[in-house]
């Protein structure tokens, strides 16, 4: 793997023009990255995270080699301001189903911004909308329906996707089941007609029908199987969840659970330990063979195989893969190849090669001199 370039240096510097929404919402228009940050030859994919900062937040581009390397590309404001600080969540950024449009949580300015993905991976804003409630911290999209997650008012709100940017959908609010359910991640399952919802203080899983006009219904609730349910992979109709049991030195687990046609949720493996301390963040591959949980407190990855929706510990150990200080967030390249983990404590991002079984192998080098403030905000686009 290529050794990044220093971030800095890398970054690219761009103008923001303000402008106003006909409802007063705060937008802007971003030229697209000039030609010194467009992909090269080489470059197959993206990853992209963002900055969380309170001076501005903004999304940091970095073109994948077919060999996984990473090479910083571009930093393009959202528009928008972070908290600088652990968000407690998953799915702060989210590429569309088509990948061609991205979209941020700015959660302490309660808006979302959404950018076009050009061919080249470069990004252009599109605009900034009100995320329907306070501290917006995920956000899922299925064929140009939107949903936010907004952990501070304790809700989700539904929007729609068009040339325009984003349309909010009437009567489409709904709570969590508590207004401090610490709320995590939404996501939709592969159908986008069931959303799913984590609360980690409530240690609660909602999920919610979606009718033919994209309105959520009544929050389904079930009582996790383990305490701090926290990220969480959908591979079909199989749910799969981290648990970070308030952090308990080894403590940590993770449970499969079967997707009802109108929400609910079946528990088939039961909170299957990790060994590792504060499992928080989660990923499954394309093919649904793996799962892997990146352990805070461990500085580690635990990796399950699934088998008919069970799971079962790829090492003995619980330990898949080492990885820096502080891991903050995972994800996966669209082919599943390769697994990149966000680790706040390194300030870093490090790749893993996937193998056949599930192995995970490091790839040299990582890129380094991160911000700190990133804090559980990775995606991989393409």
């Amino acid at each position: 793997m290529h050794a990044l370039r220093s971030l800095l240096p890398a970054l690219v510097a761009l103008a923001a023009v303000a402008c106003s929404t006909p409802d007063g919402t705060s937008t802007s228009t971003l030229p697209l990255a000039p030609s010194s940050a467009l992909a090269p030859a080489g470059a197959v994919g993206q990853v992209y995270t963002a900055t969380n900062a309170t001076t501005g937040n903004a999304i940091l581009a970095f073109d994948r080699g077919a060999d996984g390397s990473l090479t910083a590309s571009g930093s393009y404001a959202t528009n928008g301001v972070g908290t600088g600080a652990g968000l407690g969540n998953q799915g702060g950024v989210t590429l569309s189903g088509d990948a061609k449009s991205l979209f941020v949580v700015n959660a302490a300015s309660d808006n979302v911004s959404v950018f076009a993905v050009r061919p080249n991976g470069t990004l252009e804003l599109r605009g900034t909308w009100g995320s329907g409630g306070v501290g917006p911290v995920s956000v899922t999209e299925s064929h140009g329906l939107v949903y936010v997650l907004n952990a501070g008012s304790g809700n989700i709100a539904g929007f729609r996707l068009g040339a325009g940017g984003l349309t909010s959908i009437a009567n489409s609010v709904r709570p969590v089941s508590a207004a401090s359910a610490g709320a995590a991640q939404v996501q939709f399952d592969g159908t986008g007609r069931v959303l799913v919802v984590t609360e980690r203080v409530t240690n609660r899983i909602s999920t919610y029908a979606i009718d033919a006009n994209g309105v959520a219904g009544a929050p389904n609730v079930v009582v996790s199987s383990g305490t701090t349910p926290f990220g969480f992979g959908i591979t079909g109709g199989l749910l799969v969840v981290s648990e970070a049991f308030a952090g308990a030195p080894d403590g940590s687990a993770v449970s499969s659970y079967e997707l009802g046609r109108q929400g609910g949720a079946r528990v088939i493996s039961a909170s299957v330990g990790t060994t590792e301390t504060a499992a928080c963040w989660l990923v499954v591959t394309g093919n649904g063979r793996f799962a892997y949980a990146a352990n805070a407190g461990s500085a580690s990855i635990t990796g399950y195989a699934i088998r008919r929706g069970a799971l079962a510990l790829l090492d003995a150990d619980g330990v898949t893969a080492s990885t820096d200080p502080g891991p903050t967030d995972v994800a996966l390249s669209v082919n599943s190849q390769f697994l990149y983990v966000l680790s706040n404590g390194g300030n870093s991002i490090r790749g893993f090669s996937v193998g056949a079984q599930g192995e995970l192998t490091p790839l040299t080098g990582a890129a380094t001199g991160l911000p700190s403030a990133l804090t559980c905000q990775l995606v991989v686009a393409m």
